[in-house]
């Protein structure tokens, strides 16, 4: 296929206490309730809000969003308004007939149809009508459309929509329409739609497929989703929506739910661009091993074996089972715009000594946050909630995760110079890089579960260090033994724990509700000293983090907090022990 050329991320420049977003999705949710989760402080941290509560089902009805960027085609070609299918031959497939028309030829085999256009141009195949024992299978030299106009199609034994030739396909679904397509468990398809060439979706109506044997969708090719589409897509056996070259997601309405061990929603062998509409994706399959690559695995929402991209629109991923993904990619994760929302809650699985442990999002690759919103939560045994096994920089957008192990672990650098980040460790770092860790800018809000965990750890064992050069921090637990502070950090006389706190800094307020439990201490930065206001009330202002964090606003009472000079590390004294009712 050609070479994808990738859109320029969108450039976001971002003061220390300017934020992506302010508006909040989740606002019908009550941002003072109580999460059900472990609120002990006994080595663990939980929170309330509606980063703790939101939840992630399927949902074809809500209107589309319009945050989305420019459509992608990997060619111009792929364009329904570049193509002209002024040719129709109807197939009626709950009464077919073979026929010879326009140079098409179309033979039946009981409910089984054939159609062959060979060298003719601008075909479009209308199809409609219900089978319960049957197929369409197009075949042909040139590109065509199949426009869904009401059609029913299972097939026992093979896929249900088989389109075998190698050229494009775009499938239109007809405005008002509903079509559905099923196989059953009787053949050896690759999809109940299978596709040999690229596939491109077009169209308002709704599809529904089901895959028994194998994946939902497949594609030997590319994929391309649409404004407009509302699609549904379940398979039992397998993925939901399987490609080999390329997904691109331009809009539209795609729920996604796969329930087989270590399966994944939308598995892709090339890269995923996601630049509009609202993708929602369950998987409820528990980990399995792999006894070809001999490795433990588990489910995921999204699986790249190259890079995804989200420029824009909304991705919607929970996974249930033992060692469960949001979004697993082996090379590099970019965000620049949209909203992102993963669940996890599915514990380590694991087989003898092989382990595969849930992540919210994790990347082979770097991780690059430049806009837009991502939000994670994992709260099952050694779920973390971002991971790169690389770089991992954020230099804008609002990123918040809460997690069961470390909120936000980079194996090697991890960079911080713009946005709102949220890392919440429930049983370990805030953010945990096991290199270098610079916070140069943005605003930082970490907590860690306790003693010896930190809320910002580098990895000083292996001689890295943390450097603070900028930003507007506050971290509950405290930073790393040995930071560079090249500016200057402060420790509260003490803290209450499910309290709201204001610090400001000249004219610019940063307001924070506390944790129940956490690390004991409490730190802030910012760029000249601050001065922090315990049990304030705040009114107005942009919330962030699922109202765990307000930008600006008006605060009104509150009790003066004595600052004091901090360099560092997590035995901080002064601090009072024992649970949340012995803070202060």
């Amino acid at each position: 296929m050609k070479k994808i050329l990738f859109f320029a991320m969108l450039a976001v420049s971002m003061a220390v206490m300017t934020c992506c977003t302010a508006e909040d999705p989740f606002e019908q949710y009550d941002n003072n309730g109580n999460n059900g989760w472990n609120n002990s402080s006994n080595g663990t941290s939980a929170i309330t809000g509606s980063l703790a509560t939101f939840e992630i089902a399927i949902d074809r009805t809500t209107v589309e969003p319009t945050d989305a960027t420019e459509a992608y085609y990997p060619d111009e070609e792929d364009a329904l308004e570049n193509n002209t299918f002024a040719t129709e031959v109807t197939i009626d497939l709950s009464n077919p007939v073979a026929k010879t028309e326009n140079g098409v030829e179309v033979t039946v085999d009981g409910g089984h149809v054939t159609a062959d256009h060979g060298s003719e141009k601008g075909i479009c195949y209308v199809v409609s009508g219900t089978t319960a024992n049957g197929s369409l299978t197009v075949t042909g030299d040139k590109k065509y459309a199949v426009k869904l106009n009401g059609a029913s199609i299972t097939n026992p034994d093979s896929a249900a929509l088989n389109l075998l030739s190698g050229k494009r396909a775009f499938v239109i679904l007809a405005d008002g329409t509903t079509n559905t397509l099923a196989d059953g468990t009787g053949g050896s398809q690759k999809g109940a739609l299978y596709c040999k060439g690229k596939l491109l979706f077009n169209g308002s109506g709704q599809l529904n497929v089901t895959g028994n044997t194998n994946n939902g969708i497949h594609s030997a090719d590319y994929i391309v989703f649409n404004k407009g589409n509302n699609i549904y897509v379940k398979s039992t056996a397998n993925h939901g929506i399987k490609a080999n070259d390329g997904i691109f997601v331009n809009g539209g309405i795609l729920n996604v739910e796969v329930s087989a061990a270590a399966a994944k929603g939308i598995n892709c062998e090339s890269h995923i661009i996601i630049n509009g509409g609202r993708t929602t994706v369950l998987t409820t399959g528990d980990g399995m091993y792999d006894t070809d690559d001999k490795e433990a695995k588990g489910a995921a929402g999204i699986k790249s074996d190259s890079t995804l991209t989200v420029n824009g629109g909304e991705l919607w991923l929970k996974s249930t089972g033992t060692g469960g993904k949001g979004i697993n990619v082996d090379t590099e994760a970019n965000f620049s715009g949209g909203s992102v929302y993963v669940v996890t809650t599915g514990g380590q699985y694991r087989n003898n000594n092989d382990t595969s442990s849930p992540k919210g999002i994790k990347a082979d690759g770097n991780i690059t946050v430049s806009g837009g919103r991502v939000w994670v939560r994992t709260n099952g045994s050694n779920g973390e909630g971002i991971e790169t096994k690389s770089v991992l920089s954020i230099t804008g957008g609002e990123v918040a995760s809460y997690a069961y192990d470390d909120a936000i672990n980079s194996k090697s650098t991890m960079t911080i110079s713009g946005g709102c980040v949220y890392a919440h460790g429930k049983n370990n770092d805030g953010l945990d890089a096991n290199g270098n860790c610079y916070i140069n800018g943005g605003t930082v809000y970490a907590i860690c579960s306790g003693q010896p965990e930190v809320a910002i750890d580098a990895n000083t064992e292996g001689g890295y260090k943390l450097y603070v050069t900028g930003g507007t921090i506050v971290a509950v637990g405290g930073l790393e033994n040995g930071a560079q502070l090249t500016q200057s950090c402060y420790q509260a006389s003490s803290w209450t724990a499910s309290t709201w706190y204001a610090m400001t800094v000249g004219n610019s307020t940063f307001s924070f509700q506390t944790p129940s439990g956490g690390g004991s201490g409490l730190v802030v930065s910012a760029a000249s000293q601050p001065t922090l206001l315990s049990g304030v009330a705040i009114s107005g202002g942009n919330t962030y983090f699922g109202g765990l964090g307000i930008v600006g606003g008006t605060v009104s009472g509150g009790t003066s907090v004595s600052l004091s000079s901090y360099s560092g590390g997590s035995g901080m004294g002064g601090i009072p022990g024992g649970g949340p009712g012995g803070w202060h």
